[in-house]
């Protein structure tokens, strides 16, 4: 019940007026806490009449169990003369309006000490809050979600990585590591019988999904297409147009080498656009096999020619295809490793075992590198037993 003893202090019905203006919500309480006024805009918020208010005290208002919360708060006030803390203000039928209570010690002209109560309502913040709370736990299961996906393209990416392997008088060992969970980069290697191995080395522009999806799109293409025992020059030709007809994006690109080894390893037709030079190493040293056209895919003249180029090997040869993610790297001066550096790590490891040749490679950019690949890295060895 209020309390019919308590009266307003002449002094503050001097600013009623002024107080009453306000848009937030003004409380004044004695030192008993009792309210002794409250303007328009708090009557508003709780949905009070201003006769429910006055001279009531915080347990006539707040449940039993709040009040001595209420109370810690004008402890700390009295000991500091100011507060400031988020809670609640109570309606009138229950409900509870989430608001920020600023607290300040004031002296009246009568020596008594008062509190001031300023409640700014802050349903809207909470509301937009729990939107946000909301929103982020979808985009945080939408997260898991895409995780997952990307976990298991990676895994089918991985799948599709060539193997190490001996076919006839050749032994294949190759690494594969994508920039981000799947990358733009794909190596086929596919024995045909007895008659050939083909190996379809690929890097299409961009990193992540998108890039991943187009690698395996073209990917698909060139399996189709070496099963009908295409050469590799018109297979560079073919794989070109196809992109062009069946999927043109502008500013698309990729890159291709590709290589037929017959008569048991001992020949290897090359044809490559666009592409960073293959290595050919033998004891006569490293010959660079260079692409013979452009870019594919993303312009109609760069359409590579359909010739290729035909090279006899020998015992201990070996063939060293790669993308640029091994040549494109910098150190920590700025500098690119590019072809020629790669080149020196080649010729360094070149009489080492197959596995530990591919390994030296990889540790060597690895130690050029300032930080981690930025880009995806293939990198397949041939030789010729």
């Amino acid at each position: 019940m209020p309390d019919p003893n308590i009266k307003t202090p002449n002094w503050l019905r001097q600013m009623e007026a002024v107080l009453g203006e306000l848009n937030e919500g003004v409380v004044i309480v004695d030192s008993q806490l009792r309210v002794l006024f409250a303007n328009e805009a708090l009557i508003r918020l709780g949905q009070y009449e201003l006769e429910e208010l006055e001279g009531r005290t915080p347990d006539a208002i707040f449940p039993p169990e709040d009040v001595p919360y209420i109370l810690r708060q004008h402890e700390s006030d009295q000991r500091y003369g100011r507060h400031r803390h988020e809670f609640y203000l109570p309606r009138k039928d229950g409900e509870k309006i989430p608001a920020i209570f600023s607290a300040r010690v004031i002296r009246g002209p009568d020596g008594q000490e008062y509190v001031l109560l300023i409640v700014t309502d802050i349903s809207a913040q909470k509301r937009v809050e729990e939107q946000l709370r909301e929103s982020n736990a979808l985009l945080e299961e939408r997260q898991r979600e895409i995780e997952a996906e990307l976990s298991l393209a990676a895994r089918v990416q991985q799948s599709l990585a060539p193997r190490s392997l001996v076919w006839n008088e050749l032994a294949v060992e190759a690494h594969y590591s994508p920039a981000h969970t799947i990358g733009g980069d794909f190596c086929v290697v596919v024995p045909q019988g007895d008659e050939y191995l083909k190996l379809v080395m690929c890097d299409v522009s961009g990193h992540g999904i998108g890039s991943a999806l187009m690698a395996n799109r073209i990917y698909s293409e060139a399996l189709h297409e070496l099963e009908l025992k295409t050469g590799p020059g018109t297979l560079l030709r073919r794989l070109h147009d196809f992109v062009r007809n069946r999927i043109p994006l502008d500013g698309f690109y990729f890159t291709m080498a590709i290589a037929r080894f017959g008569q048991r390893g001992r020949t290897v037709t090359f044809a490559a656009a666009g592409h960073p030079p293959a290595m050919l190493v033998s004891d006569a040293g490293i010959r660079l096999l260079n692409s013979q056209g452009g870019i594919l895919g993303c312009l109609s003249e760069t359409a590579p020619p359909e010739s290729a180029n035909e090279i006899n090997l020998d015992s201990g040869d070996r063939l060293v295809f790669y993308t640029d993610g091994l040549t494109e790297v910098f150190n920590e001066k700025g500098e690119m490793l590019g072809v020629e550096g790669l080149e020196a790590l080649v010729r360094k490891a070149a009489k080492r075992t197959l596995p530990e040749m591919k390994q030296s490679i990889i540790d060597g950019v690895t130690a050029w590198t300032d930080g981690s690949f930025t880009d995806d890295v293939s990198l397949v060895i041939v030789e010729v037993r």
